[in-house]
């Protein structure tokens, strides 16, 4: 069984949406005090498009998942498990809520 350290959350958004991903991160940060990262208005590592990270503990990543699964507001949210195997996490350890996106996974070769 690989070993879990923790999961990313991360919410994407368009230009228009930022202010509405800073709304879902804040209230997640204040609910479960998770860490937030910076909001990047472009794609950055092997996402599509504006998105901002959120470390979910393992332990906690369910009840996490529950709250944005029914209050992300329309938003994407792509959620991946954080193995040490960046390839694999990004490609097969993953959960979406909303539509997927393709991923450039080319920066992992």
């Amino acid at each position: 069984m690989t070993a879990i350290r923790d999961f990313h959350a991360h919410i994407y958004y368009d230009a228009g949406e930022v202010d509405q991903a800073k709304t879902l991160a804040g209230e997640a940060q204040r609910r479960f005090g998770l860490p937030v990262g910076h909001f990047h208005l472009r794609p950055v590592g092997p996402h599509p498009r504006g998105s901002v990270q959120m470390t979910v503990p393992a332990e906690r990543f369910g009840e996490v998942a529950t709250w944005l699964s029914v209050n992300r507001a329309g938003l994407t949210i792509f959620a991946h498990a954080s193995t040490g195997d960046d390839r694999q996490d990004h490609s097969h350890n993953v959960i979406w809520f909303g539509p997927s996106e393709p991923l450039d996974l080319s920066i992992f070769d």
